[in-house]
């Protein structure tokens, strides 16, 4: 990995862990008295909300070159995947969720390759696969070590492909743009829309006034303001410093903290479980340890 400043990114890279790897035990909390839609819809709304007086400030720096991809990024890498992190942990435990997160750098290798013109080496393509076999049995098994298939684990793929082109989609096209105005510019493209989603076309008016929805809303207000609009700023920037793969690599660590909050809550993993855990993580080193390089032309 090579960067401007590596301590910077280094540092970066730790915090964005520690805050993404909490966000799946907020969603599970948030779940005990909201619907998905709901917790999605307030994440987003939140986060959008906290970053409204910086997107004002910098509404200028959209332009024609950029403004799809502020749409986009705002969509895939926000709005898109908070509906499906919640949707699939009504079925999904946190712990097992935040390890199936670490698909994101296969598919982020996997764009790359397929819409940015890179070359990667033959070792990234069997980490890719290996990570892709460990979560195979990751998702096709329960706690007692019984194969069973969970299709709700087919929201945190389609996630994790989003992110995957979020990163590209920062790293080629808003280069130019500082990473709290891709932030805070990518929200107010579709905070707007989770605000009436969330006012609208949700229950959320009708019981906010309950305790347990309170205590429910104020830690998705909390996932929304640091897993989100914080998180965003921090992980925008690294990708700026280093690469769209280093920056999504963050997913080392993050099963490591959603399975210390599952555990506390708890959450158990069977063996075969943490087994393909451990399986991802050997993919993810694998494919991130030979350079991916640009094709010549």
């Amino acid at each position: 990995m090579t960067a401007k400043h590596p301590a910077l990114a280094w540092a970066l890279f730790v915090i964005l862990s520690i805050i993404w790897g909490s966000s799946f035990i907020l969603i599970k909390k948030g779940l005990t008295a909201l619907d998905p839609e709901e917790v999605a819809a307030l994440r987003i709304a939140s986060a959008s909300l906290v970053l409204l007086p910086f997107a004002v400030s910098r509404i200028k720096q959209i332009n024609k070159k950029n403004i799809t991809s502020l749409i986009l990024v705002g969509f895939m890498g926000s709005l898109l995947p908070a509906f499906f992190f919640a949707l699939a942990q009504t079925k999904l435990p946190s712990a097992l969720t935040g390890i199936m997160n670490a698909l994101t750098p296969f598919f982020t290798i996997i764009i790359s390759v397929l819409f940015f013109n890179v070359k990667p080496d033959k070792r990234v393509y069997f980490g890719v696969m290996l990570g892709f076999l460990g979560t195979l049995f990751l998702i096709s098994t329960r706690e007692n070590g019984q194969f069973s298939f969970n299709y709700y684990a087919i929201f945190v793929v389609a996630a994790t492909v989003l992110y995957g082109i979020n990163a590209n989609l920062i790293k080629h096209y808003l280069g130019g743009l500082k990473s709290l105005s891709i932030a805070s510019l990518s929200l107010i493209m579709v905070g707007p829309l989770a605000v009436l989603y969330l006012l609208l076309l949700t229950p959320f008016l009708d019981h906010i006034h309950e305790p347990k929805v309170l205590m429910a809303s104020g830690y998705i207000v909390i996932l929304g303001v640091l897993g989100t609009a914080l998180a965003l700023i921090l992980f925008n920037k690294m990708v700026q410093l280093t690469n769209a793969v280093f920056s999504t690599s963050v997913t080392y660590l993050i099963p490591i903290i959603s399975v210390f909050w599952g555990f506390i809550d708890g959450e158990k993993l069977s063996l075969l479980q943490l087994v393909s855990m451990l399986t991802i993580m050997l993919g993810i080193f694998i494919s991130n340890s030979k350079k991916v390089i640009k094709k010549p032309g």
